[in-house]
């Protein structure tokens, strides 16, 4: 193979990810992102008193005041996801690891923030091509996360190249088989899976506080917590306190090249993408759509559970009641704005990753509560979800016909 075909070869995840995009309107996703983030700032204006005390005194004044929390809003959760600029630069000229190591800090958490959103939105935008809509990623985080813990707890002495893969192994083989379960019933009973992995995600919660308060629970503790999971299976981490960054980020990179190299390169993928196409096509063409789709719920409720694990080996290590903050829920708008191809679901991870974290700086800073970042990440998937609001807010023209 020469090098401008190995060059070419590289290329080919980044072409088929902005193809797909341009098929879609890139413009229209680049908008809608945008327009999220301008009606966010507008909202959290709107929603401050100071901003109608100042409206009290002029016109100009009520402008001014709402100008002023719009750009406040945005300056401290830039602040918050990726760190002070300044600070930065003068860690970097000072030459001290340590203020280095606390400069980057915001944006190394931002990265953290993002990894469980990668495997999950992965887990999701796996199942959109299969023509499947897996919703219990929630559910399967638990489940993941259940086996993840028990592994890490119940195996001790082993060394930490082999413990960590095999807790990774563990969350994923738990949150496959809970994900395979509604998979099989669809293909076999033609059960909807939406119904039933909604189902399971309430199993799955009663579930893990069964367990909790039971075989997995710290005999230590008052709480419902499992025990501190072994050193051996913690993921390695690469800075000190309080930079939490660790190897789980690259895992989940490497799922996401995985998830890319066997929908686009293997001839699994082309079966799997042509069932989520067109079903009757596949079947005249002698595919088995029953082994499609328990294999899609499997492996997308295994790259689920690897969320969960990843929490728990890389950020906790421990489980406790309710760990998840939705991100098995999160997972669903990431692979629509995704466009449901790992590349773009890596991207809309970041996004909502460095949203989350700066959300917290937003609030401290600039008084503005946290949950309008909820807010902001939905108008962003109302806007992709309904692309015709941006092409007539910004009067752009219809695709072509036959374009997607």
């Amino acid at each position: 193979m020469t090098k401008t075909e190995e060059a070419q070869k590289k290329k080919d995840v980044f072409s088929t990810f902005f193809e797909e995009l341009r098929r879609n309107s890139l413009t229209v996703t680049v908008l809608a992102i945008v327009t999220g983030l301008l009606a966010g700032g507008l909202i959290a204006a709107v929603t401050t008193e100071g901003v109608y005390a100042a409206f009290r005194v002029s016109f100009f004044e009520g402008i001014k005041a709402g100008a002023m929390v719009f750009w406040n809003t945005y300056k401290a959760l830039f602040t918050g996801s990726v760190g002070v600029p300044a600070d930065i630069a003068s860690a970097l000229r000072s030459g001290d690891v340590v203020a280095i190591n606390k400069a980057f800090t915001p944006f190394f958490e931002s990265l953290l923030q993002a990894t469980p959103y990668i495997f999950a939105g992965l887990a999701v935008a796996l199942g959109f091509r299969v023509g499947l809509f897996n919703i219990g990623a929630e559910g399967q985080i638990f489940v993941g996360a259940l086996g993840t813990v028990w592994v890490a707890t119940a195996f001790k002495g082993l060394p930490g190249i082999i413990h960590v893969p095999f807790a990774l192994l563990g969350g994923a083989i738990c949150g496959g088989i809970w994900g395979m379960i509604p998979g099989w019933l669809k293909a076999k009973t033609g059960a909807h899976e939406v119904i039933n992995t909604i189902m399971m995600n309430y199993i799955a919660f009663r579930l893990s506080e069964y367990m909790l308060t039971g075989v997995l629970r710290d005999p230590n503790k008052s709480t419902p917590i499992s025990a501190p999971i072994e050193k051996s299976a913690w993921l390695p981490r690469f800075f000190d306190d309080p930079n939490r960054f660790h190897a789980g980020f690259f895992v989940a990179l490497l799922m996401a090249f995985l998830v890319y190299w066997l929908l686009f390169r293997t001839s699994w993928g082309f079966e799997l993408r042509t069932v989520g196409s067109n079903p009757n096509a596949a079947r005249y063409a002698g595919m088995s759509i029953v082994r499609s789709t328990v294999l899609t719920m499997f492996l997308s409720g295994a790259l689920a559970g690897m969320a969960g694990a990843n929490e728990v080996l890389g950020v906790n290590h421990n489980l406790a009641v309710a760990f998840s903050s939705g991100y098995g829920f999160d997972s669903i708008a990431l692979a629509l704005l995704g466009n449901s191809h790992p590349l773009g679901v890596v991207l809309a991870s970041l996004l909502f990753g460095f949203l989350r974290n700066g959300a917290i700086q937003m609030q401290l800073t600039a008084g503005i509560p946290i949950d309008i970042i909820s807010v902001l990440q939905a108008l962003i998937l109302a806007f992709i979800a309904a692309p015709a609001i941006i092409r007539t807010m910004y009067r752009l023209k219809e695709p072509k016909a036959g374009g997607k």
